[in-house]
């Protein structure tokens, strides 16, 4: 994308100046750029800098959406909710490839929600339905009804673990499913070849590299707060109730 910058001149009054360099600076704290994802390319508006790294696309969001399309039978006539969802381009992925049922969530900001939403837009998709929520604060659903959780990249900020794990925990804890006339959580378990996807579950992605003590103490604290942890490969992890995983062994 082309960006103007205004010099004075002058063919301007001193107001009329400043009124064009405060837009120049505006139009400049963003960055167009096209992006290709698996059978499309994404026009994706992102911050040039936002303080909480909600600004780029990172490593993850491709090498997930690489993945989600090899299983996308385990994915399909899901209800997703996406964590940390950025510029929400992986969001705009699954709804156009598959018309995914799906929200996106971040940080209590405003300029993110406003952002996906003109990201929609560009991508030719009607706005897709947003929860402003930090982790660890109380969840605007009582009752949700995702059973998909999905997040790439999420992971870069250790100090924010135990209220990651929170907000997951209560996803999965508290996940009310539509049909009421489902009995267990594993009863509508999506299997593609060796990946057994149960109801619910969080999917992520992680590719951005830290260290394994840090790896750890998020696995580890997942596991303490009652979760199962396991990994699919292509650094592709699920994560779900451990007393469902024993169901599935028992039967």
């Amino acid at each position: 994308m082309d960006i103007a910058i205004f010099s004075p001149s002058s063919l301007f009054s001193e107001d009329e100046i400043a009124t064009r360099e405060e837009n120049a600076d505006t139009e400049e704290s963003y960055v167009e750029r096209k992006h290709q994802f698996p059978g499309m390319e994404l026009i994706i508006r992102e911050f040039s800098f936002h303080q909480l790294n909600a600004n780029l696309l990172w490593p993850g969001t491709f090498a997930f959406a690489e993945w989600l399309v090899q299983h996308r039978s385990c994915i399909e006539g899901r209800r997703a909710i996406e964590l940390g969802s950025g510029t929400g381009a992986l969001a705009i992925f699954l709804r156009k490839s598959y018309n995914l049922d799906i929200t996106t969530s971040d940080y209590d900001d405003q300029e993110i929600e406003k952002n996906i939403a003109h990201n929609c837009r560009a991508n030719e998709i009607p706005v897709i339905p947003h929860i402003k929520h930090t982790w660890g604060d109380k969840f605007p659903n009582s009752e949700p009804d995702w059973d998909l959780i999905i997040a790439s990249d999420i992971l870069l900020y250790v100090k924010q673990y135990a209220n990651l794990i929170q907000t997951i925990s209560f996803l999965l804890k508290c996940y009310k499913p539509r049909d009421r006339r489902e009995t267990s959580p594993t009863d509508n378990d999506e299997k593609d070849g060796d990946v057994v996807l149960p109801r619910p579950a969080f999917l992520m992605s992680w590719r951005r590299r830290i260290g394994k003590e840090d790896e750890l103490l998020f696995f580890n604290g997942c596991e303490k707060a009652g979760l199962n942890v396991k990994h699919f490969g292509s650094r592709v992890y699920c994560i779900n109730l451990i007393e469902n995983e024993i169901s599935e062994t028992k039967t």
